[in-house]
């Protein structure tokens, strides 16, 4: 009797779960051999087998083979367990896969032939059904936050006491909101009780929507009415605050910059009597009120912050050349991106110097210019201190020196500004570095305001061959000291998730800082320091070494091949050199913590803080090799040549064949950490796997997993944290004490600025801000600046 289409359909299927599970099982089995002479987990060669087995016996319609599945099945949830506990992503990658095969399997087990009694259907379909419902809940569970630390029991904070300053709250008159870097507003007219109901209040466009390595990440200013900032190619505008409208745009006419263009904010200078401050019904003289900014070709240029025209009184029609001083070779390689920063009458800019490139790259010198006239009022070459203004004749200031490339804080008071210092080039080999560089790299560097005279230094990496440049901003805070009173803090935040608190009257720590050993011998010809400082005194964030059993993947084939990736490759911990030989490093240059800084909220004494959570890889390459095979790179991230060393490097993302980060989630999150105890008060995965996906490909799944961030969060004195930043299309508000979400507003593309928030003189609505011009995570780029608002 010729077979059903039915029949005929059922065996074809049991051949093709079959052969899925035999190749499945060669491949562990493959693999796990390959692992297990890596002195890994024997788990994946013996699974392999049994896989194997019982793919072949399912091909061939033998009920013994489902129940070796199933038994394999049954072990691989008892080693999960053994493995990682209950953690969730870290089970969900030993068996979600393997469940979904189980229920395949439970299935057609009716249909195969057996010695004995054959598999009663209900029972079979029972099984499924149990397992299906398994796969459904944490399909479920998927999509629910599944936080790191609850705020259940929290202390109650503590508040210390904010850095004094006379800006009006509902201004936002400096890059991290005021010179103290807490992006804190005092504001409390959007509340956790009505922020559900933000809508879009206005869009504005710039025009000019981001190619290559092109970022529009600026977060304006707000000063009397009017919004202020700039865009990639350093173009400057001003808007109405209450209606996105542009009143005046100036282009500075800049040369291109193909490197890496980009322009964090602009500075804001108030030369007006202080009767007519905060009002808008005299108008000032020209340039009284001024706009000061970078440009991508290196350049510091002052307009009128009513009209846009240029300041003809600054400099040379308005402009300021910052390659004066730099020498004659590789300018291109100079430009500043963060925002310059005002304080009393004078301008203080540092720059990026592009990463990695080569020995003897442009000076990291921070200079001061008279904010009116634009002439320079000091200079600080930590190479020659001698050079106080510009180099003699003939001269230039020291070059490859360490940079400051992210944003100062200042205090007034104590006439000091706190610099975050980066790198001497190239980042992965030393052996070059004089003396003054590894005293100031990876630095706190405090200098007068008025001489621009050193006061003190504290350095966080010692011989810094892992690019973990100090990339924030440091806050300024004064803390609980216990005993009623308060000490004057500076809050330091690093790539490496470590949190220096230190007195920023001197920089000596207020939270214990310990030298400990850390890993040794990487190339020959640099040398290591035996020991790194470390924060322990406060909460070090995503800083858990890597292992084994770290290693992650949607299924277990691709952890497979990250566990087998991860044994190649030397790792030793945090510190482990760079070598010839693969090297992991984590916490990564990527971060920990990067340029968006944190927020303290001055009211509760909370500082918020997100990360990012990815290894990377580093192999050190000889030179007459790294030239002779033309390896490519840019030096930001991925290979970089190093010219002038013995040594390229070849670098990445340590990622499975998806294309997904090869240790465990989450791979970016958002926490608390109470001043007052120094203790984490609750901490959170941050962003969803919505935009991206295995192979870059978007899911379209609000998975919140937590992703890499880049940006900063606000906060305010209602109890809210305004956050974009993540891998989404996402600007979110949580709960300041909980960090439960509240709020969401959808972006038109990412977003990697930190946002700000304002009150309108006019109307009295507070509106919160955002620029999204896209995320690394996806190709879509924008030139929006959106403002969210409570209906009026």
């Amino acid at each position: 009797m010729p077979q059903s289409n039915a029949s005929k359909a059922g065996k074809a299927f049991m051949i093709a779960l079959g052969t899925i599970i035999l190749l499945t099982g060669l491949f562990m089995l493959a693999g796990g051999s390959y692992l297990i002479t890596l002195a890994g987990s024997w788990y994946f060669a013996l699974a392999g087998l049994c896989l194997t087995l019982a793919g072949i016996l399912i091909v061939r319609h033998r009920l013994l083979g489902a129940l070796i599945y199933l038994a394999v099945f049954v072990a691989s949830v008892g080693w999960s367990l053994w493995d990682v506990g209950l953690a969730f992503w870290p089970l969900f990658s030993r068996l979600f896969a393997l469940a979904v095969l189980a229920t395949l399997v439970l299935l057609v087990m009716p249909r195969l032939c057996s010695v004995g009694r054959p598999v009663s259907a209900r029972f079979a379909y029972l099984g499924a059904a149990v397992v299906a419902i398994g796969l459904a809940a944490t399909f479920y569970a998927a999509f629910q936050p599944q936080p790191i630390q609850t705020a259940d029991g929290a202390p109650v904070p503590v508040p210390g006491k904010a850095v004094g300053t006379a800006e009006p709250a509902a201004d936002w008159r400096y890059f991290g909101h005021t010179p103290s870097g807490t992006r804190h507003a005092v504001l409390d007219k959007i509340t956790p009780n009505n922020v559900a109901g933000l809508k879009v209040a206005w869009t504005y466009r710039t025009g000019e929507i981001p190619k290559d390595k092109q970022g529009h990440v600026v977060t304006p200013l707000h000063v009397n009415g009017m919004l202020y900032g700039c865009t990639q190619s350093s173009q400057l505008f001003a808007l109405n605050a209450d209606t996105g409208k542009e009143i005046w745009h100036h282009d500075p006419k800049v040369q291109a910059n193909n490197v890496y263009p980009r322009c964090r904010g602009v500075g804001y200078h108030d030369a007006t009597p202080e009767v007519s401050a905060t009002s808008n019904s005299v108008t000032p003289a020209a340039c009284t009120r001024r706009i000061i900014s970078t440009t991508v070709d290196a350049r510091l240029v002052a307009v009128d912050a009513l009209t846009g025209q240029a300041c003809t009184d600054f400099g040379d029609g308005g402009s300021v050349s910052l390659r004066i001083g730099m020498g004659n070779t590789d300018q291109d390689l100079y430009f500043p991106t963060a925002a310059p920063t005002v304080v009393r009458d004078l301008v203080v800019v540092g720059g990026l110097v592009w990463d990695n490139q080569k020995t003897g790259e442009p000076s990291g010198v921070v200079r001061a210019f008279d904010v009116r006239t634009g002439a320079l009022a000091w200079a600080w070459d930590l190479g020659n201190p001698a050079i106080t203004r510009e180099p003699p004749e003939g001269h230039s200031y020291t070059a490859g020196t360490p940079n400051v490339w992210s944003t100062p804080a200042f205090d007034d008071a104590l006439g000091l500004i706190y610099l975050p210092t980066g790198n001497a080039t190239p980042d992965f080999w030393g052996g070059h570095r004089t003396e003054a560089d590894d005293a100031y790299s990876s630095s706190i560097v405090a200098l007068d305001i008025e001489t621009g005279r050193e006061r003190w230094r504290f350095q966080t990496v010692h011989h810094d061959l892992w690019d973990y440049d100090v990339p924030s901003q440091p806050a300024l805070y004064d803390v609980p000291d216990g005993h009623g009173g308060t000490l004057p803090a500076l809050i330091q935040t690093t790539k490496r998730g470590q949190i220096f608190m230190l007195d920023r009257r001197n920089g000596k720590p207020i939270a214990q800082v310990q030298e400990q050993q850390v890993p040794q011998g990487g190339v020959a010809d640099d040398r290591t320091s035996p020991t790194q400082p470390y924060s322990v005194g406060m909460p070090a964030i995503g800083t858990q070494t890597l292992s084994e059993k770290r290693m992650w993947g949607l299924t277990p084939l691709d952890q497979l091949i990250c566990r087998i990736d991860f044994r190649r490759a030397r790792y030793e911990g945090e510190f482990t050199p760079p070598s010839e030989h693969l090297t992991i490093q984590y916490p990564s240059w990527l971060g920990g913590m990067n340029w968006g800084s944190v927020s303290i909220a001055e009211n509760v004494g909370y500082m918020i803080v997100n990360d990012t959570r990815v290894a990377t890889w580093s192999r050190m390459i000889s030179r007459a090799v790294y030239d002779d095979e033309g390896i490519k790179g840019g030096g930001h991230e991925g290979n970089a040549p190093q010219a002038g060393t013995p040594w390229g490097i070849e670098m990445g993302r340590f990622l499975s064949p998806l294309g997904i980060p090869c240790q465990e989630p989450p791979y970016g999150t958002i926490s608390a950490i109470d001043l007052a105890t120094r203790k984490v008060a609750w901490s959170m995965p941050f962003g969803t796997t919505e935009q991206t996906g295995p192979f870059g490909i978007a899911t379209h799944l609000p998975m919140p997993i937590g992703m890499p961030t880049r940006g900063g969060p606000v906060t305010t004195s209602s109890g809210l944290v305004f956050m974009a930043g993540t891998q989404d299309f996402y600007i979110r508000a949580l709960d300041l004490r909980t960090g439960k979400e509240l709020w969401k507003g959808r972006l038109p593309v990412g977003a990697e600025a930190t946002p700000m928030t304002y009150v309108s003189p006019r109307t009295g609505r507070q509106f919160v801000v955002i620029s999204a011009g896209g995320n690394s995570a996806t190709t879509q780029k924008g030139d929006y600046v959106m403002a969210y608002a409570l209906p009026e």
